[in-house]
C-alpha cells in the first residue's frame, strides 16, 4: 500500500484554530462564589493557550470551546452539528463540533480515554491523538497523568498530516505493509459493526491487505485497566477539591473521587502492570501489521445531551500510549461513524500517512 505524504485543497491555509476548555461547563454546576474560588485552578490551564499557539504553527487562536467539566463526563451544552438532538461526544465536545460546523479548520483537545476520537467519530471529522508524551501537556489540568494526551481535530486526514508537518514533525516516506483488524470484532452496536465490515470490504477491494488479529479480549481488559488508572489517579488529583467543594463539583466528578479513593494501590499497580505487559505484546503485533484498524466508537452519537458516549473503543489504545486517529467511514444514511487507526508508539507520521491513503480508498470505493 503506497501512502502519499501530500494533501491538496486543504482548509489548513486559513490557519485559525480553537482550544478546548471547561470554564463555562464548570460554571454550570457551581455557584458564583465557587467559580471565583476556583479561578486559581483555571490559571494553570489557561497557560496552555500559549503552548497551543506554539504548537499551531503561529496560527490565530480564535477562542476557547466548551468541554465536559474537568474533562470528565459532565456534559456541556454543546450539540452535534450533524444532528442537534444528539451529543457531540466528550470531553473535547466543542472542539469537535466547531470543526464539524465549519467554524474553524483546526481545534485542539485532550484525551484520557476517548475524549478526542469519540467526538470525532460522532461529529464526522478527523480526530488524532498523538503518542503519549510526545507533545507538551504543561498548563493542562490533569485527569490521569499517565494517560492524558494532546489531540487535534481537522476536517480530513490530509489536513491533519499538514498540521503535523507544520508543527515541525516529518511526514516520512511511503511504505508498503499489511493492515490488522481484530477478529472477533469488539462488541459494538449493529450500525457500527455493519459500517466497519463494509469499510474493510471497500479497502480490500481497493487493494489493501488486511490480516485478522486476535486482540479483542486484550482490548476489553485494557479498557478495564484504563478505568482503574483513571479512577485512582483522578480521585487523588481532585481529592482536595472534593473535600472543599463536595457535591458542587457535579455528580460525575464526585463519583470519580468516591470510587477512585476505594481503588487500592495493589489494584492500581496490577492495572499498570497489565498495561505494561500489553505494550510489550503489541510491539510484536505492529511488526507484522504496522497499522491496526478498529471501530472508533461503539456506535453513532447517542440521542440527547445526558451522555457523551462510551469511550471503551479508544481507552485501550490510550492506555498503551499509541498514536490513534479516527476518520469518517462511508455510511448510506444516519449519523457519522469513525474508523480508528492505531500504530506503534512514536509512529505518528506513519499513522497519519496511512489515514490519508485509506480515506482516499474509502472515498473511491464508495463513489
Amino acid at each position: 500500500m503506497h501512502i502519499p505524504v501530500t494533501g491538496s485543497e486543504s482548509m489548513m491555509d486559513r490557519r485559525t484554530f480553537l482550544v478546548t476548555g471547561f470554564g463555562a461547563a464548570m460554571g454550570a454546576t457551581m455557584g458564583v462564589s465557587s467559580q471565583k474560588a476556583l479561578l486559581e485552578t483555571l490559571t494553570q490551564w489557561l497557560d496552555a493557550s500559549r503552548k497551543t499557539r506554539e504548537l499551531a504553527f503561529g496560527g490565530i487562536l480564535l477562542g476557547k470551546t466548551q468541554c465536559t467539566a474537568f474533562a470528565y463526563f459532565t456534559p456541556p451544552p454543546t450539540r452535534n452539528p450533524r444532528d442537534l438532538e444528539h451529543t457531540p461526544g466528550g470531553s473535547s465536545s466543542g472542539s469537535a463540533a466547531a470543526v464539524a460546523a465549519g467554524m474553524v479548520p483546526v481545534a485542539l483537545g485532550t484525551q484520557t480515554k476517548g475524549s478526542v476520537l469519540r467526538p470525532a467519530s460522532f461529529c464526522g471529522v478527523t480526530g488524532f491523538k498523538a503518542s503519549y508524551g510526545l507533545l507538551p501537556m504543561e498548563g493542562v489540568l490533569p485527569l490521569a497523568k499517565s494517560l492524558d494526551t494532546l489531540g487535534f481535530f481537522t476536517h480530513t486526514p490530509a489536513d491533519m498530516l499538514l498540521l503535523w508537518e507544520s508543527t515541525g514533525h516529518p511526514a516520512g516516506e511511503t511504505e508498503d505493509f499489511a493492515l490488522g483488524a481484530p477478529e472477533p470484532m469488539p462488541e459494538v452496536e449493529p450500525a457500527m459493526a455493519t459500517a466497519f465490515q463494509n469499510a474493510l470490504s471497500l479497502l480490500r477491494g481497493a487493494g489493501a491487505s488486511i490480516r485478522s488479529i486476535d486482540i479483542a479480549g486484550m482490548l476489553a481488559k485494557l479498557s478495564d485497566a484504563a478505568d482503574t488508572v483513571t479512577f485512582y489517579e483522578g480521585a487523588r488529583f481532585h481529592q482536595q477539591r472534593f473535600n472543599e467543594y463536595g457535591a458542587r463539583l457535579g455528580a460525575e466528578l464526585v463519583d470519580l473521587v468516591q470510587k477512585g479513593l476505594r481503588v487500592s494501590v495493589e489494584q492500581y499497580d496490577d492495572a499498570r502492570r497489565y498495561i505494561a505487559e500489553c505494550k510489550a505484546r503489541v510491539v510484536d503485533i505492529y511488526k507484522a501489521t504496522p497499522v491496526i484498524l478498529s471501530p472508533a466508537a461503539t456506535g453513532p452519537a447517542p440521542l440527547g445531551l445526558v451522555s457523551t458516549g462510551d469511550p471503551r473503543m479508544n481507552a485501550p489504545w490510550t492506555a498503551l500510549g499509541t498514536p490513534a486517529i479516527s476518520i469518517p467511514m462511508p455510511v448510506p444514511s444516519g449519523l457519522p461513524l469513525g474508523l480508528q487507526l492505531t500504530a506503534d508508539h512514536g509512529q505518528d507520521a506513519r499513522l497519519l500517512r496511512t489515514a490519508v491513503q485509506l480515506q482516499k480508498m474509502l472515498s473511491r470505493g464508495h463513489s
